[in-house]
């Protein structure tokens, strides 16, 4: 592999748009709503965001294979795998791993010490909150991820909806609305349910290796339960930002592309193994994506309505 390449495949690049589109979601409200866009504070938002995701792939690969999370879950019997295999398989030394990690952390910092000189001091508070989630994540002491009582649900909330919505609503018109956190909430909510069940591809690994997520703690029926439940609040937070202004009466179109993720619960039983929790992940990325398009989308067209 070339160095881009392996640089991509290390930090898990193809999963960015799960960042990129809560940033493009703020920007987009801050323009249909005031009117103001500045393209080189969404370029730098949507770099600093980039890089922060990214640092928070490596971060937590490097600390799962300290903690020997993923050494447990590349050996396991019915587990897959969900790690970029970079330390699992020695294709980069653990220094250089490392070296690359922090790269993005300065790159990510730099950038929101930039916007915060230019925007306020909120988008430097709204980006250090998001470093300190992403390092923390399953970094001692704090561990989000090993407890097991909804920690890393809510942090995934904050990281992947809250925070960069309202940070990119921020960086564009210095103040905050009720209509951003609002926005927020539906992609943050599909991203989590992507995070919570790619758990079920190793949650016994996940068990014997000490990391305690929810589905480790509720075990797989009660855990199923909770992934639905997720999906009804990503789809009535889709509702509620209608009812507030926060989107147009058409953004409800992203109802549709969650369905086929819907479909796919009926065919899980209560206990299932690894495998069969394959199309639920793909399902769930799907979701997000597409949904997070249409709500793009259905901003544009509002924008462009307004004109």
């Amino acid at each position: 592999m070339n160095g881009w390449t392996s640089f991509a495949k290390a930090s898990r690049l193809n999963v960015i748009p799960v960042m990129l589109i809560p940033v493009a979601l703020g920007a987009l409200g801050a323009y249909v709503w005031t009117g103001e866009f500045h393209p080189w504070l969404f370029l730098l938002t949507l770099a600093g965001a980039a890089a922060a995701h990214l640092f928070s792939n490596m971060i937590n690969d490097l600390w799962d294979f300290k903690n020997g999370a993923d050494g447990e879950a590349d050996h396991h019997v019915d587990a897959i795998s969900t790690n970029s295999g970079f330390l699992t398989q020695g294709i980069w030394s653990l220094r250089k791993f490392e070296a690359v990690t922090w790269l993005l952390f300065v790159i990510a910092a730099a950038s929101g010490v930039i916007l915060g000189l230019l925007s306020g001091w909120w988008a430097l508070v709204l980006g250090a909150l998001g470093g300190l989630i992403a390092y923390f994540y399953v970094a001692p002491p704090v561990q989000f991820g090993y407890r097991g009582k909804g920690y890393s649900e809510i942090a995934i909330l904050l990281s992947f909806g809250i925070l960069p919505v309202m940070g990119a609503y921020y960086v564009q018109t210095s103040h905050m609305d009720y209509r951003a956190l609002l926005l927020s909430l539906p992609i943050g909510l599909l991203t989590t349910l992507i995070l919570f069940n790619h758990h079920f591809l190793h949650w016994q690994a996940d068990r014997q290796a000490g990391k305690n997520t929810l589905v480790v703690v509720w075990g797989e029926k009660r855990a199923l339960r909770f992934s639905r439940l997720l999906l009804l609040l990503a789809c009535l937070s889709m509702v509620a930002c209608v009812s507030a202004g926060a989107l147009p009466l058409y953004g409800l179109a992203a109802l549709i592309t969650v369905l086929p993720l819907y479909m796919v619960y009926g065919r899980l039983q209560e206990h299932n193994r690894s495998e069969a929790y394959l199309p639920l992940m793909g399902a769930s990325m799907k979701a997000t994506m597409s949904s997070g398009g249409v709500l793009i989308l259905s901003l544009l067209i509002q924008s462009l309505l307004q004109t």
